[in-house]
């Protein structure tokens, strides 16, 4: 089961990415869930208007659950949102160990709207060592590599998989929506905060 919601949001973060390049971005948001009627998922965003979100069937829900920053290693594949610090160094806001079904998603460097000059990573790790604010892993990807310092304290998560069910007033969500042939947004895959755990990217 986890396998195939693995698959289904490969499938759907890819196809987003290849929308992207051909049409308009599509629209990250993030938020609490404020309401769900029908197929229509009403968001409370970040920015505070609220947003209505048509769920597109088949629907991929996910959730995040953490992981210790000892569990990345060389080799995993990971995406990380980052700041850049006063010295010019690569800060991680928070960072996603992808399944190994999902590698390669997105890789690269570029724009992230997290806070505004934000940046993300999605490449495989290549090394850890100890920094003075933090971890510092290097990062590689098509075409460049990185060192990103990880402070004390940052959101460390992983994909897990969540029901249709678990879509309740106050959780917090992050999606990427697309506006459908009515012009209304529309998305396939929500990933959804339980158990305290809120979608950090």
């Amino acid at each position: 089961m986890l396998a195939r919601l693995l698959m289904l949001l490969v499938a759907g973060y890819l196809g987003a990415t290849a929308a992207t390049a051909q049409s308009a971005p599509p629209t990250r948001i993030r938020g609490t869930i404020a309401g769900l009627e029908g197929q229509v998922l009403t968001v409370a965003t970040r920015e505070g208007p609220k947003a209505d979100i048509v769920l597109n069937d088949p629907l991929t829900v996910m959730t995040v659950k953490k992981v210790e920053l000892s569990d990345i290693k060389p080799g995993s594949y990971v995406g990380i949102a980052t700041r850049t610090g006063s010295a010019g160094e690569l800060l991680a806001l928070e960072v996603l160990v992808f399944p190994e079904a999902m590698r390669g998603a997105g890789e690269g460097h570029y724009p992230w709207d997290l806070e505004p000059g934000s940046m993300m990573t999605n490449g495989t790790v290549t090394g850890a060592v100890e920094a003075n604010t933090g971890r510092e892993l290097g990062i590689s990807f098509k075409n460049g590599s990185n060192k990103i310092v990880v402070p004390p304290g940052v959101p460390i998560v992983t994909f897990a998989p969540a029901e249709r069910a678990d879509l309740r007033a106050g959780a917090p969500i992050f999606c990427i929506a697309t506006k459908n042939a009515e012009g209304k947004l529309a998305a396939s895959r929500i990933t959804v905060g339980k158990d305290g755990v809120a979608p950090p990217m």
